[in-house]
């Protein structure tokens, strides 16, 4: 079933084309990340999707609701979360803002408790809904924003930047937490952020927009696999080689007993490079591996229309 449907849809802004004739699909439970560099028109089609923006073309709808005109109705049934805005009274506990919001998204006394003590649990939060949120760490703070964001049971969860100034063990603790709302509540996602990590251990599928305009839809380890058709061999020697030279590689780094190689797969395969290193070299260790999502991205980026 398709929630999210966005056709021709457009945003100007004098005479800046911020989002221009972008048409897409959403199904229910998928995890997408929706991407683009600085000033792409991520965050204005969000706006739109969610009904705080009017477009200036196309149409889109949300749940079967057209966003900016029915937005009472469609915030009963979709969530937000944004890295750099709280939802959270800072004077108070997380419990006591949650059961605010519990009185705005109508529920009952005792429907609201239910839904705080399951989401304590299910965050692991449980100990934190009863401090200060302003004695909370940005991490803890995040996961009780979570929180807040998915009290009302939303079926549709917007995400943007929402790891970001979080430590490395905060993100991958939240990114669990994303997954586990995915898998267990069915809550489709709908992400935008400018970390990889983010994007490669979250989503499932990637839009890439840049200058307005959508430039790919398509499985995120599709995007990897055939965008770059480059793959990366680490490889320790027994002893220093002194020098590294493989057909169809180019040498990246030489250090010591230690090499990283660069292989073009459309000029020689990877099986014929590495029987090459173990027939000519002595070879203690070796791994290939994918190059880093960031040059994949930034390789769709250079494919954008200026």
């Amino acid at each position: 079933m398709v929630v999210i449907d966005a056709q021709a849809l457009a945003k100007r802004f004098g005479e800046l084309d911020a989002v221009q004739s972008i048409t897409f699909a959403v199904e229910a439970g998928e995890r997408l990340a929706y991407i683009g560099p600085n000033g792409a028109g991520k965050s204005t089609s969000i706006k739109m999707l969610t009904g705080i923006l009017y477009p200036t073309g196309g149409s889109a709808t949300v749940l079967g609701l057209v966003p900016w005109r029915q937005r009472r109705q469609l915030a009963l049934r979709i969530g937000t979360l944004f890295g750099q805005r709280s939802q959270l009274w800072f004077q108070l506990s997380p419990r006591e803002t949650l059961a605010l919001l519990g009185r705005i998204y109508r529920l009952s006394r005792a429907e609201t408790t239910r839904r705080i003590e399951s989401l304590g649990e299910l965050l692991d939060a449980a100990d934190l809904l009863d401090r200060p949120v302003r004695t909370l760490s940005l991490g803890e703070r995040m996961r009780c924003e979570l929180a807040a964001s998915v009290l009302h049971e939303p079926e549709i969860l917007f995400l943007d930047e929402p790891t970001i100034g979080l430590d490395l063990v905060a993100k991958a603790r939240f990114r669990d937490l994303i997954l586990r709302l995915n898998e267990e509540r069915a809550t489709t996602i709908f992400l935008t952020s400018h970390d990889v990590s983010d994007i490669e251990q979250v989503a499932r599928r990637v839009i890439v927009i840049n200058h307005g305009q959508l430039i790919y839809d398509d499985r995120v380890s599709r995007m990897r696999r055939d965008l770059l058709r480059t793959r990366l061999i680490d490889v320790r020697f027994e002893t220093p080689p002194g020098d590294v030279a493989i057909e169809g590689t180019t040498l990246m780094k030489l250090t010591g007993p230690g090499a990283k190689l660069e292989v073009d797969t459309e000029q020689r395969s990877i099986r014929a490079v590495l029987d090459d290193l173990l027939d000519r070299y002595d070879v203690a260790d070796i791994s290939v591996t994918e190059p880093p999502l960031e040059d994949v991205i930034t390789h769709i980026y250079g494919q954008a229309p200026a």
